[in-house]
């Protein structure tokens, strides 16, 4: 599976928040023995919207540490190099939470030293054991989001709700809907609206949720990831299955678009922070993960790139309009209905084999 997310950036104004924020001073933190034992480069593979060079230079700037990054757009991309390299320089990764579970079971990433962090206790109660890694064993999380629609509602005059929507308003949808170039999400989507999980290794279950979507395939535009940004804003499109963090740019831009997690529940997923068995500064590794943990780099995160944090002290620091915002936070009670995708082993190829069928012709 692979789950792209390429958000909207804009983070040139991140370093002077940090600069700014509370007289906190990342070189306080152990930076001195980090420079004197060598270790002054600190290599990270991470996705493109984690990396800005004013933040970099900012935690050059407070340790001595210079920071090299490459940038990847897949969870797979990632792991094939790292895999390929024998670990490579990397000192640190940033895996979403199933390609947490999945790099733990090849023995890839190393256990984490919690009494070398500073705030994991900031974490809200829901990231402090999630169970794609209990105990944050070996992740630390730095963002989590939903999937769900971004719809005109200027268009569409009664909202969506519910994944049903898009079979009992087909006609008025027709060629003007998209749906996620991915077979675990789209499929996972209409189990949850089937009342079975997003996991499910039943076949029984893929096979219905199939049939369902090949009914309402004459009537979808496209199955597309990134694609539908610039047709939903024209108008070309009137409803798209998006990531919220996607939905979050493009709703500040456009207010007359709309984002909703379906009530049903949908896909909780959460980027993290892990250190590969390979890191080559293990110091200057802790002293990143520690400086992303910070409630002021954590809610400058947020609020510049339209994810939502984990982290329970950064939330108080966000303004009320992006706190309510259900883009970001959606009510509990649909959260209580969201799953985290999960690897399934084997049972992926049945996933892939009906999705072939769906999508091809």
């Amino acid at each position: 599976m692979i789950r792209r997310r390429e958000l909207l950036t804009g983070l040139a104004a991140f370093s002077g928040l940090i600069t700014a924020s509370c007289g906190w001073k990342l070189g306080d933190v152990r930076a001195s023995s980090t420079i004197a034992n060598g270790f002054d480069k600190l290599h990270l593979f991470t996705w493109s919207q984690y990396t800005d060079s004013n933040l970099l230079k900012t935690f050059t700037t407070q340790t001595g540490i210079k920071i090299l990054a490459d940038v990847y757009d897949a969870n797979e991309v990632m792991l094939a190099k790292l895999q390929a390299s024998g670990g490579g320089t990397y000192s640190l990764i940033y895996p979403s939470d199933y390609m947490v579970s999945k790099m733990v079971n090849k023995g890839l990433l190393k256990e984490i030293e919690r009494k070398r962090l500073i705030g994991l206790d900031n974490l809200f109660p829901r990231f402090q054991n999630p169970e794609y890694d209990r105990k944050n064993s070996y992740s630390v999380p730095i963002s989590w989001g939903t999937t769900g629609f971004i719809y005109n509602s200027e268009k569409i005059t009664t909202p969506p709700q519910d994944w049903n929507y898009l079979w009992q308003n087909q006609q008025q949808l027709s060629k003007r809907i998209t749906l996620l170039n991915d077979a675990r999400e789209v499929i996972g989507g209409v189990l949850k609206m089937l009342g079975y999980s997003y996991n499910s290794q039943n076949e029984s279950d893929i096979k219905q949720a199939y049939e369902k979507l090949q009914n309402l395939k004459p009537h979808i535009a496209a199955f597309s990831t990134d694609g539908w940004r610039n047709q939903i804003m024209s108008g070309d499109l009137i409803l798209a299955m998006c990531y919220s963090s996607d939905a979050f740019q493009i709703t500040r831009e456009n207010p007359k678009l709309k984002y909703i997690t379906p009530e049903s529940g949908s896909s909780l997923w959460t980027d993290t922070i892990a250190i590969p068995i390979t890191s080559s500064n293990l110091n200057g590794a802790y002293e990143w993960i520690n400086f992303m943990l910070q409630p002021e780099v954590a809610a400058s995160m947020s609020k510049r790139l339209g994810v939502a944090t984990p982290n329970s002290a950064a939330f108080e620091l966000l303004p009320p309009e992006i706190q309510n915002n259900p883009t970001l936070f959606p009510p509990e009670d649909i959260l209580q209905k969201c799953e985290r995708l999960a690897p399934v082993g084997e049972f992926e190829q049945v996933y892939e084999r009906y999705w072939t069928k769906l999508t091809s012709g």
